[in-house]
């Protein structure tokens, strides 16, 4: 009884936790991302428009890069996307590569 017990709460701070960390990315993705790549990561803003983003609800797109590659990006920028390092912590742009990732359809 004990170890059910035990393994109850363990799953239920890991689901807490996980949606947590869930919630903080989205709010991450809002106030980073969203003014370029769109609320939904279909890119459909004026700047994305303008900068050709590419809609990460595409299964294909995010098939084209990996985790490595898109942390790589957020940190240090690419064309006309600015670096992040200075404005992110290492785990929070992590844990906005895992929210792309829910992102494709």
């Amino acid at each position: 009884m004990k170890t059910i017990l035990t393994i109850s709460i363990m799953t239920a701070a890991f689901a807490i936790g996980t949606t947590s960390a869930r919630a903080d990315a989205a709010e991450l993705w809002a106030k980073n991302c969203a003014s370029c790549h769109a609320k939904d990561g279909s890119g459909s803003t004026a700047m994305g428009k303008k900068s050709k983003v590419k809609d990460y609800r595409d299964a294909a797109v995010q098939a084209g890069f990996s985790d490595a590659e898109a942390i790589k990006v957020i940190t240090d920028g690419k064309e006309a996307m600015k670096p992040f390092k200075d404005k992110l912590k290492a785990d929070e742009i992590k844990s906005l590569v895992a929210y792309v990732r829910t992102l494709k359809k």
